[in-house]
């Protein structure tokens, strides 16, 4: 199995909705793109599966280790080697690549937060850097481009936490702030305990309405003359809000005991309907 080949399957195991934008790319750019997602996936799963935190932080080290290889032309992992050609060429910063591997290691130590402004800062790095690198991918011709780029991965991941609050909830995770449950009058306790009370449900509603705002400001922010280049963000933008809006149409407070996805069919609709007929905000 060629590296190449290594982060495609990766990729197309997670069917996750970046896999169907990448299909409409050039190949040196989907490359490029597929061999990124294969990365971030692997430092996720670096968390994900590991059960004992030291085992954890040795595996993410070793990824450091292998981010700086990367820049010296010796990595061993075949996600890095596919990802190697790309580095100058694309123009893809290690630091942000870093950036990445720091996001993962919060989770190992931040199991609730506070702040909104503490959240961001953890979207920054996983969800943020991912897009800015993304955006280098697909072409950029004015640097406003990578802050509507740091905008939409923020989008991504406040999507991903709202879909996600019951499945983190059974791993002892809440990424809503605690400022916020409080607000609402929403005890950590219903959460743990997958309770769809009322206060929840208005909570819920609160935290897509802000999700929607982002991609809003996202859109704002992408220069006309970037749009075009742009699309592969743009068609995960469109299944990412239509997955908000069929939340919001289920009943917010289903997401504690459902886990709502689209469709492989749909997610493959939307992206074409988008790349064909452009991106409605």
């Amino acid at each position: 199995m060629t590296p190449d080949q290594y982060c495609e399957d990766k990729a197309a195991a997670s069917g996750s909705s970046f896999y169907y934008s990448f299909r409409f790319l050039p190949e040196p750019r989907r490359r490029a793109i597929t061999a990124l997602y294969a990365f971030c996936r692997e430092v996720d799963d670096v968390v994900d599966e590991c059960h004992d935190p030291g085992v954890a932080r040795a595996k993410l080290a070793w990824w450091r280790g292998e981010v700086a290889k990367l820049y010296q032309g010796g990595s061993e992992h075949p996600v890095m080697q596919a990802l190697q050609p790309h580095v100058r060429a694309f123009g893809l910063p290690q630091r942000e690549l870093e950036e990445i591997i720091d996001g993962m290691e919060m989770d190992l130590s931040m199991v609730r937060y506070q702040r909104f402004q503490d959240l961001l800062r953890y979207c920054h790095h996983v969800a943020g850097v991912v897009g800015q690198l993304a955006a280098r991918i697909f072409g950029h011709s004015d640097e406003k481009t990578l802050e509507y780029a740091h905008e939409l991965g923020i989008a991504f991941q406040l999507t991903n936490i709202i879909r996600d609050v019951g499945e983190d909830a059974r791993r002892d995770r809440i990424y809503l702030p605690m400022e916020e449950l409080q607000r609402f009058n929403c005890p950590a306790m219903d959460i743990l305990h997958y309770e769809e009370s009322a206060a929840f449900k208005a909570l819920m509603e609160f935290q897509i309405e802000r999700a929607q705002q982002y991609y809003r400001q996202a859109w704002e922010l992408l220069p006309a003359a970037d749009r075009k280049a742009q699309r592969p963000g743009l068609l995960m933008a469109a299944i990412y809000r239509a997955t908000l809006e069929e939340i919001k149409l289920d009943g917010p407070a289903k997401v504690l005991n459902q886990r709502l996805s689209l469709t492989p069919i749909r997610k493959l609709w939307l992206a074409w309907k988008t790349w064909t007929f452009g991106y409605r905000p």
